[in-house]
C-alpha cells in the first residue's frame, strides 16, 4: 500500500519521537520521562508532540513496543541463521541473542522486565503480541526438536490443575508436545530470563564470576538436560 507524504511525515516524527525516548530512557529512568523534555530536544513547542503522542504512558508504550520488536526481530534472525535441524544450535543462538541485546541495551531491557513503571499499565492489545515473540520462537524450536524426535523425556505426573493449564496452551498454540516438555519449555524462559537479569541487574556481585559468559554458556548446557534435548 502506497503511503502518502502526510503518513510518511508522521512516521518520521514518530520515529524521532521514539529516538529520542530511547536516549531520555537511557539517560533519566523510565519514571524520570517527559514528553515537554522529548518536545524540547525535537525542537518543537510541547502541544505539537501531544499531536502525536498523548501522554507519557504512551510514550512508554511506544517504547515497550519498540523494544520488544527490536528484541524479537535480533531473536528470530540470530534461530534462523543456524540450519532447522540442529535444535540445541538453535536454542543457544536464541539465548545468546537475548544476552547480547540485554547487555548492549539494558535501560530498554529494564523496561521490559525490570521493576513495574509507577502508575504505568502496558496495554495487552499493543504489547501481547510483541511482547510474546521471544517465548513463542523458544516453544518453536522445542516443538521442532520433539517432532524430530531429538528429545527424549520421561513421563512425569501432574498437578491436574497445571496439566489443565498446560492443555489449554497446548491448544492455543498447536503444539504437539507433553505437557512434560511443555512445562519443562516454560522452565527454561524463566531460567534463561532469570539468568539475564541477574547478569544485567549486577545480582551476581561485581567480582563473583571473572568471566559472566562462561556461567551463561554452563547455562545454556544446563538447559539443553531440562528439555532433554540430544
Amino acid at each position: 500500500m502506497t503511503t502518502t507524504p502526510r503518513e510518511r511525515a508522521r512516521e518520521q516524527t514518530l520515529a524521532e519521537i521514539t529516538r529520542i525516548g530511547r536516549e531520555h530512557l537511557a539517560t533519566e529512568g523510565a519514571a524520570a520521562l517527559s514528553l515537554r523534555a522529548v518536545a524540547r530536544d525535537l525542537g518543537v513547542v510541547s502541544s505539537a508532540v501531544y499531536r502525536y503522542v498523548a501522554s507519557r504512558d504512551e510514550l512508554l508504550t511506544l517504547l515497550v513496543v519498540d523494544a520488544y520488536s527490536e528484541l524479537g526481530t535480533e531473536v528470530d534472525t540470530a534461530v534462523a541463521a543456524v540450519p532447522a535441524d540442529d535444535h540445541r544450535g538453535r536454542l543457544h543462538a536464541l539465548a545468546r541473542a537475548v544476552r547480547a541485546w540485554a547487555l548492549r541495551e539494558p535501560a530498554r531491557y529494564a523496561l521490559l522486565f525490570g521493576s513495574p513503571v509507577p502508575g504505568y499499565h502496558a496495554p495487552a492489545d499493543r504489547t501481547t503480541g510483541p511482547g510474546t515473540r521471544v517465548v513463542v520462537g523458544l516453544i518453536a524450536v522445542i516443538e521442532d526438536a520433539h517432532r524430530a524426535g531429538a528429545i527424549a523425556l520421561p513421563a512425569t505426573p501432574l498437578d491436574p490443575g497445571l496439566a489443565g493449564d498446560l492443555r489449554r496452551i497446548r491448544s492455543e498454540m498447536a503444539l504437539t508436545i507433553p505437557d512434560e516438555l511443555l512445562a519443562r519449555g516454560v522452565t527454561a524462559w524463566a531460567a534463561l530470563f532469570g539468568a539475564v537479569n541477574f547478569e544485567v541487574f549486577g545480582q551476581y556481585g561485581a567480582d563473583t564470576f571473572a568471566d559472566p559468559a562462561a556461567l551463561f554458556e554452563h547455562h545454556l548446557v544446563v538447559l539443553d538436560q531440562i528439555l532433554g534435548l540430544a
